[in-house]
């Protein structure tokens, strides 16, 4: 520890001390930030369980049915201080019940006689908190350029979000377009600065991530959308197939910026190394590190589209649903997104490569 602190320069201990009072000052306010909530909201102090019994359920399984006394102290609004009583009954799967246990904090049902929801705010603030740390640690300065990258394009984004709830006659694919063209070039500027190599993983993530998406729309309009199944999409009010294209274009976005970013990263740190490398040997080790990713990367997309959807597979794998109809009701739509999303991974690979000569050219006639 000592030997930490003293190879440490006085800007690492004022950005560390910066981070212990921002996470300090957070943690407080999140703690005590009732007021700012319209919904009434109960910190739980006593738990009584006083009913267990079992009953089946629409399908004839047995599920434990539990019913327990809350009491609590209102933290918000006109209420605020007052103590509450009621009771939660929950089911031991938890499907749609919480098991209450002293010290929790709930948002109250519109009638006050039930649960709403837990307050969750102070650990998704405590997980953030950690996510920066993590980030700020191994990659320091860009680490935290990467971060506020996120943040503004978190906050560009409820601001389109915003534009298109509030103008809906305005389009969302429009809407999407600009909000991917300004991610894009925010996130990698801010990420690895103003360079060839940026330049580079724009050019490909933009190109990329357009043509995979023509490629989808076409199969998309001559299969007439066959297959696909906009079901969990029913409690929108808006035309469910513009929602899905645009979040097809915002989901490709991830994974082709990070294929394009690694290509350009990897062929200019080879030119870097040995800059009268020739051009074919470069291509072909792009061509090598691109083969290395596009599995891995194409995987990544699949489960992480699929896992949103296993609490719903296991439900009809559970009740015997059928396998082909499970998967056309559950993963039709995330399925797509995977596959678009590959497409694109695919198609970034040369255009990265391609255009990263392009650049080496350049630079090597001014040699």
């Amino acid at each position: 520890m000592k030997a930490w602190l003293k190879n440490r320069t006085r800007t690492e201990y004022i950005t560390v001390c910066l981070l212990l009072i921002g996470f300090i000052a957070s943690m407080i306010f999140i703690n005590n930030n009732y007021d700012l909530y319209d919904r009434t909201i109960v910190h739980i102090t006593d738990v009584q369980e006083i009913n267990r019994e079992d009953q089946p359920d629409e399908h004839g399984n047995q599920d434990e049915k539990v019913t327990q006394h809350i009491v609590g102290e209102v933290k918000n609004g006109s209420d605020k201080g007052e103590i509450t009583e009621f009771d939660n009954e929950y089911v031991q799967s938890l499907a749609l019940d919480y098991e209450l246990s002293a010290g929790d904090e709930i948002f109250l049902a519109q009638d006050g006689e039930a649960t709403g929801d837990i307050k969750r705010d102070k650990y998704f603030v405590f997980v953030a908190w950690i996510f920066l740390i993590i980030l700020l640690a191994v990659g320091k300065s860009r680490g935290a350029l990467s971060a506020l990258s996120l943040f503004v394009n978190a906050a560009i984004l409820s601001f389109a979000l915003d534009i298109y709830i509030q103008n809906p006659s305005i389009s969302l694919s429009v809407i999407t377009a600009i909000s991917i063209i300004i991610f894009t070039i925010l996130s990698l500027l801010m990420a690895t600065g103003f360079n060839e190599k940026t330049y580079t993983a724009i050019l490909a993530t933009l190109i990329g991530t357009v043509i995979s998406l023509m490629i989808a729309y076409a199969a998309l309009h001559f299969t007439g959308e066959q297959g696909l199944r906009y079901e969990e999409m029913a409690f929108l009010t808006r035309n469910p197939e513009t929602i899905f294209m645009a979040g097809l274009l915002i989901g490709s976005l991830g994974a082709v910026m990070d294929v394009a970013i690694t290509l350009s990263a990897s062929m200019f740190e080879m030119y870097e190394k040995n800059n009268r490398i020739d051009l074919k040997t470069l291509k072909k080790a792009g061509y090598e590190v691109g083969k290395d990713i596009m599995g891995t990367m194409t995987n990544i997309l699949f489960f992480a589209y699929v896992s949103g959807s296993l609490p719903m597979l296991l439900i009809y794998f559970k009740n015997a649903a059928p396998f082909g109809f499970t998967i056309s009701m559950n993963l039709s739509l995330e399925l797509t997104r995977a596959l678009v999303g590959g497409i694109g991974i695919v198609l970034t690979i040369p255009i990265a490569i391609y255009i990263s000569i392009f650049f080496i050219r350049r630079k090597q006639a001014k040699l």
